[in-house]
């Protein structure tokens, strides 16, 4: 047990990263639609290009969106408006006439006989006015039916009838009414009717919801055994919809059964397959982001971010799914490793969401095209403008394909889906919101992007200001360096702003005394001469741990630190090593070494040539090519012979190239002229 827990403690790092991949794992096959996939592609208008299919179960066929949209559509346009029956109103409406008819017929000289007449013609008027009855509005469906003592009555428009055509009826039917001084009573009449037929909005959705539930989403059933298509056979419109119907079939939940724990295998398998071989090219070609579990973290974060996003737009909202902003990962990943990382990072992303999205050959097809513009446009992000450029052209790449897409698949450019524009428009805005995710990703895992380093880079930043005021003639010579630094880079291929920050604070150390650092010193006093040479040596040493000690209180990224720690790597502090052996015989060498680590990357490397080449520059007298030639290759040599390059994955090539860019810059610092022959 006690030897277990000792290797893992002495493997943990590796035990991390099976950690890392079997959860990553098993998250991305827990998101992964529960279902079957169905293993032939097919596109319409184009040969059916495997074997002849015959139905493998009984299914049936589906009917289009489209379709069952129409029929609900159509449904809706001829529903029938149910309007309720107050009879009840009708008894009220006669009281009301009644009492109006008792107080008008007691002020004229009527019989008794006429009065009678009236009363019972008023009542007639009224019994035929509500033998339909009288809308509240009048319907404007074609078909309208009347509920009356729960008994559901058809009505035609033409017994529509509102209470402004009651109003006219009434005066209609009133005028056959043989008494004088009838027309007296015809205001009262009008004015007392009222609308007995109300519009039902329970009653009406009720009938409609069960009209529309009774719509068949099928169109027909295919036997086992059926032929669906021969092989070469050109996929038409009913074939298409066949072959959807079986795959939809396919893949749904309720078929696969006993399958499931054999779909869920494969899917694990095959993501597996891919996480091993992102494992297998950081530990190959990218070993230094292999060893570091942040950034491997960080990478498989990524990955994870823009699978569950696809993955819940899928099961959601599959029509959008152009909408995620797929791009971004080899936006942020560029931004933080470099182009080569993202681009494959990336690919593997699109092959993992392959196995889900529908027409998976198109959107594999579409993003890793927009992935390959995105790396090769997408530089110097710090520059807002490139952001912009970059985006447009991923949008523009998403249109133009979708029309290649459409045009292979229809023939022509109708139906075009117009909206997937709009969807391809929101993909590019959301795109820019890699430039927060930056800022975000760098305080949640502590990376440093371009961004971060353009800042830093800011001579005016409140460190670099300090240094200057304390140390004036450490900052020129910090300048210096970071002049020849970037252009070394730059030449090689390395990260040129990473290297231009570390050398612009690599030597903040020596604020703490600045004076006992010789291009500080104004005067002709140097205070070396009252120290013994261990001391001394000591001080010059301590500027290294002092500058380490001053970026962390002020937060610098530990990439920036990195170059603090190594621009002197384990050289020995020779002028003052050589004075304690004219003391002693016996020197203890490691007194007067720097603590390390050496350069364990090319601009680490770039930098502590730089670095003493600049220095050492200042002893030159009248310079000339020649000097300047064996100058360089002296100091480089050392530090080659001193294997202080043994970590660093710089080439001799490279360093060669560097050697060359350092002359050339010295030779113009010196404004050294061609010596022409005499």
């Amino acid at each position: 047990m006690g030897k277990t827990l000792d290797n893992v403690y002495k493997h943990q790092s590796l035990v991390y990263k099976y950690f890392l991949y079997v959860v990553s794992v098993a998250l991305i096959v827990f998101f992964f639609p529960k279902g079957g996939k169905f293993k032939y592609e097919f596109q319409k208008g184009k040969p059916w290009q495997y074997e002849n299919l015959y139905a493998p179960i009984d299914f049936s066929i589906q009917k289009t969106q489209e379709e069952i949209q129409e029929e609900q559509s159509s449904i809706r346009a001829n529903k029938t408006d149910y309007y309720t029956y107050n009879a009840s109103l009708i008894s009220d409406v006669k009281q009301e006439v009644r009492e109006g008819l008792n107080a008008l017929l007691q002020s004229g000289n009527y019989t008794s006989s006429e009065r009678q007449s009236l009363r019972n013609a008023s009542e007639e008027v009224i019994d035929e006015i509500y033998v339909r009855g009288i809308f509240q509005n009048l319907p404007q469906s074609k078909s309208t039916v009347v509920v009356k003592s729960n008994e559901v009555q058809p009505i035609s428009p033409s017994d529509y009838l509102s209470l402004e055509q009651a109003k006219k009826k009434v005066t209609e039917l009133f005028s056959d009414v043989g008494v004088d001084g009838a027309e007296r009573v015809l205001p009262l009449l009008r004015s007392s009717l009222k609308a007995n037929l109300f519009y039902d909005d329970t009653l009406t959705e009720s009938a409609l919801n069960e009209e529309l539930s009774k719509i068949s989403y099928t169109r027909g059933e295919v036997d086992q055994g059926q032929l669906i298509i021969s092989k070469g056979e050109i996929v038409e419109s009913d074939d298409f919809k066949i072959l959807n119907s079986l795959k939809d079939e396919y893949e749904s939940d309720l078929w696969m059964g006993s399958n499931y724990y054999f779909i869920l295998l494969g899917y694990t398998i095959l993501v597996a397959l891919v996480l091993i071989m992102l494992f297998l090219f950081l530990k190959r070609y990218r070993n230094e982001i292999f060893q570091n579990n942040n950034k491997v973290t960080f990478i498989f974060f990524n990955i994870l971010l823009m699978v569950v996003a696809t993955t819940m737009m899928v099961k959601h909202y599959e029509d959008f799914i152009y909408m995620v902003p797929l791009c971004i990962l080899p936006l942020i990943l560029k931004n933080f490793f470099d182009a080569r990382l993202g681009l494959f990072v990336h690919v593997l992303t699109v092959l993992i969401l392959g196995f889900i999205v529908p027409n998976s050959f198109e959107y594999i097809f579409l993003q890793i095209i927009t992935g390959i513009v995105t790396i090769l446009t997408a530089s110097e992000l710090y520059k807002r403008a490139n952001l912009f450029i970059s985006v447009g052209q991923i949008t523009l790449i998403y249109i133009v394909g979708y029309f290649a897409f459409h045009a292979i698949h229809e023939g022509n450019m109708d139906n075009i889906e117009w909206i997937l524009f709009g969807v391809f428009v929101l993909n590019g805005l959301l795109t820019l919101f890699a430039q927060p995710l930056i800022y975000m990703f760098e305080k949640i895992f502590g990376l440093v992007s371009d961004v971060s380093l353009l800042e830093l880079s800011d001579t005016n930043s409140k460190l670099l200001k300090e240094l200057s005021d304390k140390a004036p003639g450490t900052f020129h010579h910090s300048l210096q360096v970071a002049n020849l630094a970037e252009a070394a880079a730059n030449e090689i291929g390395a990260n040129a702003m990473l290297v231009r920050v570390g050398a612009l604070y690599h030597d903040i150390g020596k604020m703490e005394r600045p004076t006992y650092f010789t291009e500080n010193q104004i005067t002709n006093v140097n205070p070396h001469d009252d120290l013994p040479p261990k001391e001394s040596a000591k001080i010059i040493i301590d500027h290294v741990i002092n500058g380490i000690e001053i970026a962390r209180k002020n937060k610098l990224p530990d990439r920036v630190i990195d170059f603090i720690r190594t621009h002197h790597g384990t050289t020995l502090v020779y002028y003052f090593y050589k004075k304690q052996q004219e003391l002693e015989q016996d020197v203890d060498r490691s007194d007067f070494e720097y603590p390390g680590p050496i350069p364990f990357s090319k601009e680490t490397a770039i930098l502590m040539m730089s670095d003493a080449v600049e220095a050492a520059s200042k002893s030159l007298k009248n310079p000339t090519f020649t000097i300047i030639d064996e100058f360089v290759e002296k100091i480089v040599k050392g530090q080659m012979q001193a294997n202080q390059y043994l970590n660093a994955n710089i080439t001799l090539k490279e360093i060669e190239m560097v050697k060359k860019v350092l002359k050339q810059k010295l030779t113009n610092i010196y404004h050294l002229r061609v010596e022409y022959p005499e």
